[in-house]
């Protein structure tokens, strides 16, 4: 074993002795915090009544920009207005941070869609032509040091399948379509399946992949349960009944993939040319993000990973909303980013990053919850797709970090100059703040101020 994999074990390790957790066969979970246990002589219950909270930082991504005339948020705080497409965060507006006027330099000039998308969280320009080449994004250098207390160091999760190919100005298509990247010529591959995104997170292996997870630790959930009050019972009941509606979600979409595999085998085809939902995904988009958001959520409050990306609409989009009742894709649509149909598709995409904030921040931790511990940041990689302008890109962010992180504002950096206003600059402050201090990162050396 190496130095390096030795220091990631002790990390492991650290982190472990900090938590109180249920354990079964092939299964182990962290549990919310139970005040009751403190007094047992559990030593990783007594452990955790003097540790901070684990903190998580999740990027959500919608390619194609939003509805420049609808986005916009005033003064602070509960006082905070919001316009119409911010408006499914209000319940969440004194947690929230509304950022504008922050732009990426090195995806400027370069050409529309992949050159807008390839850096969005690195800042390294790319490269056209047959060989990728970019940077290491900020949720992975995060992956790369806290992700290692953890059983599973990121997840990087997708609801629409990659694109192949070039685009018209040369670059690749795999700068549209991946949003993580763990090296300068390697994106992460995106997890599209809910099945598999769960099984990754709690090891399922073929063996027992068909059996629940909470099954498995019932035995220990029941003694647990005999020992703590009542209300840190209610609060265990809740825990366990927020994961078995995740575990339901994921066996019936587990169960159509399963089917979808072997259509494709009696096909002669692979599954990944297949169309949805004959490849096993979800027809209707909100039940593919819904479960995808849910993972997440789980993911952080059993502490099986602290970092997280989830595309929910990748650049050069195809996905349709017939529910919303806009008959365009979404890439057409934002042609036309001034009419109601483009404004229903991004308050759409909203209301998901607002569903995963009220799931994390549902979630108790001490006095806080998981929000108060967490980092969410929604961005796209424009801010009008009917002009492909990205001189300044939309940013949200949602959580505290444990009260590092100042929250309930509208920030604006668009008259402050260019070197003020780069959006490395705000992953560096992110960064810090989760124990991550580098002296520079993409194109920025310094701290985004005020933020």
């Amino acid at each position: 074993m190496t130095s390096t994999q030795h220091e990631a074990r002790r990390k492991r390790e650290r982190a472990l002795s900090r938590r109180i957790f249920l354990r079964g066969t092939g299964v182990t979970m962290a549990l919310p915090w139970l005040e009751s246990l403190a007094g047992f002589g559990v030593s990783s219950a007594s452990a955790a009544t003097t540790s901070e909270p684990p903190q998580r930082f999740a990027v959500l991504f919608m390619g194609t920009g939003i509805s420049p005339d609808r986005w916009w948020a005033k003064g602070t705080g509960a006082g905070m207005e919001l316009s119409e497409s911010l408006a499914p965060l209000e319940p969440l507006k004194a947690k929230i941070n509304v950022i504008d006027g922050l732009f990426n330099r090195a995806a400027t000039g370069q050409g529309i869609h992949p050159a807008m998308t390839g850096n969005m969280l690195s800042g390294v320009p790319i490269s056209k032509g047959s060989i990728i080449h970019g940077g290491i994004t900020v949720d992975q250098v995060l992956a790369n040091r806290i992700g290692q207390e953890t059983p599973q160091p990121s997840m990087v999760l997708a609801c629409e399948r990659a694109m192949t190919g070039f685009h018209e100005t040369n670059f690749s298509n795999a700068y549209s379509s991946h949003i993580s990247w763990q090296s300068s010529d390697s994106p992460v591959p995106n997890e599209m399946y809910p099945s598999l995104a769960f099984d990754s997170l709690f090891e399922n292996s073929s063996r027992l992949r068909n059996t629940s997870v909470l099954d498995r630790v019932k035995e220990h959930a029941l003694a647990l349960s005999a020992k703590v009050s009542s209300a840190d019972k209610l609060k265990l009941d809740e825990y366990l009944a927020s994961v078995r509606e995740v575990e339901r979600g994921i066996d019936r979409m587990r169960t159509d993939k399963d089917k979808a595999a072997e259509r494709a085998r009696n096909a002669g085809r692979p599954l990944f040319a297949m169309e949805r939902p004959h490849d096993g995904l979800p027809v209707d988009i909100r039940d593919h993000i819904r479960l995808m958001c849910d993972i997440i959520a789980l993911g952080f409050q059993t502490d099986k990973t602290r970092v997280a990306s989830l595309l929910l609409a990748r650049d050069l989009s195809a996905l349709y909303y017939p529910f919303l009742g806009v008959s365009k894709q979404h890439h057409g649509a934002s042609h036309y980013d001034t009419e109601e149909d483009y404004q229903r598709i991004v308050r759409f995409h909203v209301s998901q990053l607002a569903y995963l904030a009220q799931r994390l921040n549902a979630m108790p931790e001490g006095e806080s919850t998981v929000l108060d511990n967490s980092c969410l940041l929604f961005l796209s990689n424009m801010w009008s797709g009917t002009k492909h302008d990205n001189q300044k890109v939309p940013v949200v962010t949602i959580g505290g970090l444990a009260g590092k992180l100042k929250t309930g504002r509208a920030l604006d950096y668009l008259e402050l100059g260019d070197d003020n206003r780069k959006l490395c600059s705000l992953y560096l402050g992110i960064m810090d703040r989760m124990g991550v201090e580098l002296t520079n990162f993409g194109d920025a050396e310094t701290r985004l101020a005020g933020f």
